[in-house]
C-alpha cells in the first residue's frame, strides 16, 4: 500500500462511511433464497482524527492567549444566556 492510500483510508475512517452489507440465505439444495442488502453507517473515529490532524500538520496547539480569549468569549455568552433567562437558576 502506498502512503496516499493509507492516508485516504484514515481519511475515510476519521470522517465516517456508509458501507453496504450483504446477508444471503440459500436452500437446502444451495440456491439463494433471499438477499437483503442494508447501509451501515460507520460513525466518525476519533482516534483516525487526532493521528490525521498529526501525521498532516493541520493540529494547531492553542496558545496562552487563544485560551484565555476563548474564555472570555464563553463566559461572555454565558452571562448573555443568564441575562435573558433570568439568572444562574432560571429565576
Amino acid at each position: 500500500m502506498e502512503d496516499n492510500e493509507l492516508l485516504a483510508a484514515l481519511r475515510k475512517r476519521a470522517l465516517g462511511y456508509a458501507a453496504d452489507e450483504t446477508v444471503t440465505e440459500y436452500d437446502a439444495e444451495g440456491n439463494e433464497v433471499r438477499r437483503k442488502v442494508s447501509v451501515k453507517e460507520v460513525p466518525p473515529d476519533m482516534t483516525a482524527i487526532k493521528l490525521l490532524l498529526e501525521l498532516t500538520g493541520v493540529r494547531e496547539e492553542p496558545d496562552e492567549g487563544m485560551l484565555k480569549a476563548e474564555r472570555e468569549r464563553v463566559l461572555a455568552e454565558l452571562a448573555a444566556y443568564y441575562e435573558k433567562n433570568g439568572g444562574k437558576d432560571g429565576t
